[in-house]
């Protein structure tokens, strides 16, 4: 029987537009769930994705991968793949799980947010796979880490994490809901697959995927594969979305949301992918340095975006490139310092070996962060682990929600201003880490001014005694489950990691 090539019946099929008789457009795309009324309707006619796929196409394409992936895990699952990995390693996996897996699922609802609100019946078909793709993201994901129980118990903290007020969600929790969760279609496609998808995730998982696979983690490379290829295609919604902005004359308002988003998930990229990068991934398995990273992937990806769509560079850009010099290792310092309020073991990622790398690939480190280690290396050969533990709470910005850090010296073109900037909303001062964030705050204060901070728990009485015991049952975190050195301070003891 002959059948009629996809390209024939592909738009009909597709632009399912009408006219509406009995409800105004008004009802049936309100603002404050669309945000597409800046430009005409009419206008969003041109809205086009450059990847096209049919609904036989995405379930043949699905079932391949997920027969490929979960095959692999019940393979893997019989072996001793996972206890011969590198323990900084295994951080990664239990990290990755507890703050990516739940947010995939819930992107599903800023997907969905898009096939139901996005102006286009175009961006309406292609977000409605979106809701897909991520459903199966967050499904395939707390599936492989249940399947880690009985070797790494903290495997359960992908479903647990987001049931908790951990300070580390805290702030992924605030980034996502302002993300997808609290949007408008319109602001979600630009926030979220332009920003976040294509510039920073969609890379994050293809070095990942290969990292994965150069330390023998076949399961995880195959999986964060299986998900890349996904997010590479609904990725795409971003892009037509500035362009309809643009030549509607609302470059400043797509401009403003990127800048926004920009901001925010550079700061949460530094401290999930920049920690794993340098510090736990090891070292005869990485591949460049996370500034080489992200100045070789997310600047020039960033910069051909900018320009190939009209934009210009967020304000900030000089700040956002000399923070690659050092913010994630001040985050790293903290974290690790942290240790037991999260929930999995932080790597030092300090030895001599790792440290002339850092050196090499960071000059200066040694003169700013490794003295630093100096002292933690002197406690530790002394047996005064105490000392190398926390009997404060850090000061946490009240807009991204992590510790407010500064380059303790001088790296090149580093920030070392000791005074953060404040902001005073309805007669209460706000601090925050770095001035975007500042500008994001005072952009929309009404948006962010209810968000309570760590310290605001503490000073509500939320959190008492203000101690770190009673930080630790607040966060959900049981002395099994509390994070230790990945090491057992083989580094320190014998100047190589264990």
């Amino acid at each position: 029987m002959p059948q009629l090539s996809r390209s024939d019946w592909y738009d009909l099929a597709r632009d399912t537009n009408w006219n509406f008789r009995y409800v105004s457009e008004e009802e049936v795309f309100p603002e404050e769930l669309s945000g597409t009324g800046r430009v005409p309707a009419e206008a969003w006619l041109k809205w086009d994705e450059p990847y096209k796929i049919t609904y036989r196409e995405y379930v043949h394409n699905q079932v391949t991968k997920d027969t490929t992936t979960y095959s692999l895990k019940n393979a893997v699952g019989r072996s001793k793949l996972f206890d011969q990995l590198d323990p900084g390693w295994k951080s990664v996996i239990v990290a990755h799980y507890g703050a990516i897996a739940m947010p995939e699922y819930l992107a599903s609802i800023g997907e969905a947010r898009m096939g139901r609100f996005g102006r286009s019946a175009a961006w309406r078909n292609t977000a409605t796979f979106g809701v897909l793709d991520e459903v199966r993201h967050g499904q395939i994901q707390t599936f492989l880490a249940y399947g880690l129980l009985d070797k790494e118990p903290r495997g359960d903290w992908a479903l647990k994490a987001f049931h908790t007020n951990n300070w580390i969600i805290l702030a992924v929790r605030y980034l996502f809901d302002d993300m997808f969760v609290a949007n408008d279609a319109l602001s979600i496609a630009l926030q979220l697959t332009f920003t976040l998808e294509t510039g920073f995730t969609n890379l994050q998982f293809l070095g990942m995927a290969a990292d994965a696979i150069d330390v023998g983690d076949l399961e995880f490379g195959s999986l964060i594969s299986s998900i890349q290829t996904d997010e590479a295609r609904h990725a795409q919604q971003g892009e037509p979305t500035i362009k309809v902005l643009i030549d509607n004359g609302q470059k400043e308002y797509g401009q403003f949301l990127i800048d926004h988003m920009f901001w925010r998930s550079w700061r949460i990229f530094a401290l999930l992918t920049g920690l794993s990068m340098d510090y736990y991934t090891p070292l005869e398995s990485r591949r460049m340095s996370f500034k080489e990273f992200i100045e070789d992937w997310v600047v020039k990806q960033f910069a051909d975006q900018f320009r190939d769509n009209g934009l210009d560079f967020p304000w900030y850009w000089d700040e956002f490139i000399k923070e690659l010099t050092w913010y994630h290792h001040a985050i790293h310092l903290g974290v690790w310092y942290y240790r037991p309020t999260v929930w999995w073991n932080p790597d030092a990622g300090v030895s001599e070996a790792e440290r002339l790398w850092l050196e090499e690939k960071y000059p200066g480190w040694n003169r700013v962060f490794g003295r630093h280690w100096d002292v933690i290396t002197e406690n530790v050969r002394k047996g005064d682990i105490a000392a190398t533990l926390p009997e404060t709470l850090p000061i946490t910005c009240n807009l991204c929600q992590l510790p407010i850090v500064r380059a303790a010296g001088v790296l090149v073109g580093a920030h070392t201003d000791a005074t953060p900037p404040t902001h005073v909303h309805n007669g209460r001062e706000y601090v925050f880490c770095s001035e975007p964030c500042k500008w994001i705050f005072t952009q929309r204060p009404d948006r962010f001014a209810g968000h309570q901070s760590l310290i605001d728990r503490v000073l509500s009485g939320e959190i008492s005694p203000p101690d770190l015991g009673a930080v630790l049952q607040y966060f959900g975190l049981s002395p099994e489950e509390q994070g230790r050195d990945a090491d057992d301070y083989a580094w320190a003891r014998n100047g190589t990691k264990g």
